[in-house]
């Protein structure tokens, strides 16, 4: 029997209500896999964590986290940057890996739509070096890029695309502009290319790649760039796809692994019943899929879909009136019909 303890941040905002739902499905997926065992391990982080303990990461969490053999994240507020940014240099989680898939049910802007952005997730202007000169007038960022993180996220970046029916790699920069940051960023994915002559690559500048993944998102199959791009880059496919809440995410290092949507805590809503679950589920998928359980991964990402394509349990944010609740009982219904 495989067994995994899985750690637990909550969230804030709508985040307690998205990871509660995911969680009482993973219950439901145990039931119908035979030999999947999965325990939860509640920590605290985030704004909540900041009212309560005085800080927005705890030591505890830091260590249930690298005690745990992956971590399920809900959104945080105002302090994410003290924790999933944190977290992602702490403990090295340099790939930050987030699928893109048009799907059955969902009222999108194109059709057609699957394509992986696979980001650099520990330099860029995201080591938050910042300073005030000229007596406070200027303020000035050092974005830091390295030869060995751009090797690191090529090598991931490429090894995806080997795995997929398009086997194309976009290379995302602006050294027309950076020409040394950038230029060192493509310059290294080019070098990394040569050793996967199986997949094909290609250049783009980030504006340019803005444009055509609303105009012909078709035409992508990985996307590898640098962090800010990559973390703006997938905003937008998002809403090429239809909502934040279909789109999930991966933080994965060598050794450790973070699972969370890609969306924030969104506390217009939070407390309303009507925040959908799905990008966490199809987090939790993306976990079930890096602890090599593949069919559990199957089973959820299908019951999911079914439940996307039917449209009549489908929350606001997807044209529906259904609630969070009703969301999380389809599929739980779908994993039964599937098991």
């Amino acid at each position: 029997m495989a067994s995994y303890r899985i750690a637990v941040i909550r969230g804030d905002g709508i985040g307690p209500e998205v990871v509660d739902a995911t969680i009482e499905v993973l219950h439901t997926l145990q039931d119908f896999v035979k030999g999947l065992s999965l325990s939860f391990d509640f920590v605290e982080a985030g704004d909540q964590c900041i009212k309560s303990r005085g800080i927005a990461l705890p030591e505890e969490t830091v260590e249930a986290i690298m005690k745990a053999h992956a971590t399920l994240k809900g959104p945080v507020g105002e302090s994410a940057a003290d924790v999933i940014v944190k977290l992602r240099i702490m403990l090295d989680l340099y790939a930050n890996i987030r699928p893109f898939k048009s799907y059955p049910g969902v009222p999108s802007i194109r059709d057609g739509v699957d394509f992986i952005i696979v980001r650099e997730n520990t330099e860029d202007l995201y080591k938050r070096y910042e300073f005030m000169i000229d007596e406070g007038n200027t303020a000035v960022a050092l974005r830091v890029i390295t030869r060995k993180c751009c090797e690191r996220i090529a090598k991931k970046a490429f090894e995806i695309a080997l795995k997929r029916s398009r086997k194309l790699v976009t290379i995302v920069h602006k050294s027309n502009v950076t020409s040394l940051t950038c230029g060192l960023f493509a310059k290294v994915c080019k070098e990394v290319a040569k050793n996967y002559p199986e997949v094909s690559y290609e250049e783009m500048y980030v504006d340019a790649c803005a444009y055509n993944i609303v105009i012909r998102p078709e035409r992508f199959s990985v996307i590898v760039t640098t962090n800010m791009f990559g973390d703006i880059l997938s905003d937008e496919a998002a809403a090429v796809t239809g909502s934040l809440g279909i789109a999930p995410g991966a933080n994965i290092g060598d050794r450790y692994a973070i699972f969370e949507p890609i969306h924030g805590a969104a506390p217009d809503i939070a407390g309303r019943g009507i925040a959908n679950p799905c990008a966490t589920m199809l987090s939790a998928k993306m976990m079930l899929e890096w602890l090599g359980e593949l069919k559990a991964a199957e089973i959820l990402e299908r019951a999911i879909t079914m439940v996307l394509a039917d449209g009549k349990r489908s929350t606001p944010d997807l044209g529906g009136k259904a609630s969070t609740k009703d969301f999380t009982e389809a599929v739980k219904e779908a994993i039964m019909c599937i098991g």
